[in-house]
């Protein structure tokens, strides 16, 4: 590889560090982005939700498939019932000393993602 493409590839690959998308590729040289396509196209974009469900993994297992039975398996239940779960957490009506002041914290727009996240896990 000559030495110009080896300094193009690094500079698009610190342009492209925060970039969401493929989308970033059109901000950088054509050549660099020719040659970082192929890594832009195969990093996962994380989506909200996956954010948002990233800090249920402590307690609740990565993707929300807990093992051992001592707190529920979240992977797999129904979107009702874990939104129904997290607003009755949020509002007090079912009592947790965790998940209530986990809960209270979450919009109703963010207890439907997390609940959509983790319906749709197996």
């Amino acid at each position: 590889m000559p030495p110009n493409t080896t300094a193009l590839i690094a500079l698009a690959l610190l342009a492209a560090v925060n970039a969401p998308t493929a989308a970033a590729a059109q901000a950088i040289p054509s050549a660099a982005a020719s040659a970082i396509a192929p890594a832009i196209a195969i990093t996962p974009v994380i989506a909200p939700a996956a954010r948002l469900a990233a800090t249920c993994a402590a307690c609740h297992g990565t993707a929300g498939d807990t093992r051992g039975g001592t707190l529920p398996r979240l992977a797999g239940q129904s979107q009702q019932a874990l939104t129904a779960s997290l607003q009755a957490f949020k509002t007090g009506k079912r009592e947790s000393t965790i998940m209530s002041q986990i809960a209270k914290g979450y919009t109703d727009e963010q207890i439907a993602q997390l609940a959509a996240y983790f319906a749709a896990q197996k």
